[in-house]
């Protein structure tokens, strides 16, 4: 006899991290406004969240202001202890939330269960970074003082998280606001709260003190302009769009925050005559294709040395022409829906725009399928003034150009408002060093496509964003200095 198989509603309904209600100053507050929450696989909604407004977000602040001067005034060591065991449930209860994040964001379970693993390990990281927050002496340009410099928790802290990684965002930026011993409020995307309520769970179960982590779901202006507005809100850390970026660092002026933003990319693959064509393959499909392609590190532009042009175009194709796209709860998917409806439309938009000014599809096709999926497209025969390599499309479509000469496309890929990350393949040693040294983006990944991780200082260049995220760095982006002079120090 066949069981059938249970719905994501189903599931979600079984699952004990499954939260509808906001969690503010250690509790959890329902509320009669209500917001839903689809599954972008099938379109149905599987929620009704809470909707905070303008009220709750002042009780979080309020909650984080009075939980900052114990959270801060505790060992370094203690807090790392309080966050050791919350990154221990999270890996604990891996399935759990890779579930809710194929159920919100859509993307294929495998790569859900690596988001939650990918989050857990900044936690891990900063729970012990914390403890090296350390200061400086400085030789003393005045006789019989002393100078002493120390890092100090800016106080309480707002994230505004994405809907791409709805879980690993909020774990790298929590993480290293909580060791640092600041406080943290989370606003979640929208169209994927549900993994930032579940985190809030398991924050409680690890026994962070009430009001120290707190996540309200709401009108995103609403909530921000308080979060903004608020002298005692003294940092903001923000992923998403450069055009919703540029807003919130011009109304954080008005209150001097610090600013810690990961914006757009617009990465550029560069595949160099001499490398090996099925690794560079291998590469870029990983690349490009992790996330369903919406992810802002994504190969956008792939250049290719003229020799090798045709043979990678070929052998590209091939390989994407293997993805299979279904729902994320299917194992058999490489690609899920997108999350939203409008990145869909871009894809068909920038499909559309570069056939008309001459460009080819090797394989896929202008989606005008039902639902949020689109195929996994390769264009080739892509010239500059395509949309497809103005703008980051955001999703699985690729683009592929030639070029000749090193020098000519190092000019090219730095010919772009964005300065995330970038791919270099070559055997060239010393090509790779130079393209390193001259490419205009934060990261550059030489012969590889996995790159980032806890240790590494994770952001962009020029609009791309300010400051880093992961790494000794992340913390500071949390702290200030303070310095002291201890002068008359003669006996």
């Amino acid at each position: 006899m066949l069981h059938p198989t249970p719905s994501i509603a189903e599931l979600l309904e079984h699952n004990a991290l499954f939260e509808v209600r906001a969690f503010v100053a250690g509790e959890w507050k329902a509320s009669e406004k209500t917001i839903g929450v689809e599954n972008p696989a099938s379109g149905l909604e599987i929620a009704r969240v809470t909707v905070c407004g303008a009220d709750v977000a002042q009780e979080a602040i309020n909650a984080a202001e009075s939980a900052f001067s114990i959270w801060s005034t505790m060992l370094a060591r203690k807090r790392g202890q309080i966050l050791r065991r919350w990154a221990d449930l999270i890996e604990e209860n891996v399935e759990e939330l890779a579930l809710i994040i194929t159920a919100e964001q859509g993307k294929p379970l495998a790569e859900s269960r690596g988001e939650v693993l990918y989050g857990a390990g900044f936690v891990h990281w900063f729970a012990s970074e914390g403890e090296r927050a350390y200061g400086e002496t400085i030789p003393s340009h005045k006789p019989n003082s002393k100078l002493v410099v120390s890092m100090q928790p800016v106080g309480v802290t707002a994230a505004i998280t994405p809907w791409n990684f709805p879980s690993a965002m909020i774990a790298r930026k929590a993480a290293a606001a909580l060791a640092a011993g600041c406080t943290m409020i989370v606003q979640p995307s929208l169209d994927t709260p549900l993994s930032a309520l579940a985190l809030a769970r398991l924050a409680e179960r690890a026994g962070i003190p009430a009001g120290v982590f707190q996540v309200v779901v709401g009108d995103p202006v609403v909530l921000s302009e308080e979060f903004i507005s608020d002298q005692r809100v003294r940092a903001l850390s923000f992923t998403g769009s450069t055009e919703v970026g540029r807003i919130l660092l011009s109304k954080a002026g008005r209150t001097v925050k610090k600013v810690s933003m990961e914006l757009g990319g617009n990465a550029p693959f560069i595949v160099f005559g001499d490398a090996d064509l099925e690794e560079a393959v291998r590469l870029c499909v990983e690349a490009k294709f992790a996330t369903s392609g919406q992810d802002c590190l994504a190969a956008n532009r792939i250049y290719i040395q003229s020799p090798l042009y045709d043979r990678f175009c070929a052998s590209f194709a091939k390989a994407v022409a293997l993805l299979k796209v279904g729902d994320g709860l299917d194992p058999e998917s490489d690609i899920g829906p997108m999350t939203k409806r409008s990145v869909v439309e871009k894809c068909r938009a920038h499909v559309k725009d570069a056939l008309s000014k001459g460009a080819i599809i090797a394989t896929g096709k202008l989606d005008e399928r039902e639902g949020n999926f689109v195929t996994p497209t390769v264009i080739v025969n892509v010239t500059d003034d395509m949309l497809i390599v103005r703008e980051e499309t955001f999703g699985p479509v690729a683009a592929i150009l030639s070029f000749e000469t090193e020098e000519e496309v190092v000019a090219r890929a730095n010919d772009c408002e964005m300065g995330l990350a970038a791919y270099v393949c070559t055997r060239d040693l010393n090509r790779g060093i130079r393209l390193s040294e001259n490419l205009q983006y934060g990261m550059v990944a030489l012969n590889t496509s996995s790159f980032t991780g806890a240790p590494i200082p994770f952001g962009g260049w020029k609009s791309s964003g300010l400051g880093r995220e992961g790494s000794r760095h992340g913390l500071s982006e949390f702290m200030e200095l303070k310095y002291v002079c201890f002068g008359n120090l003669a006996a």
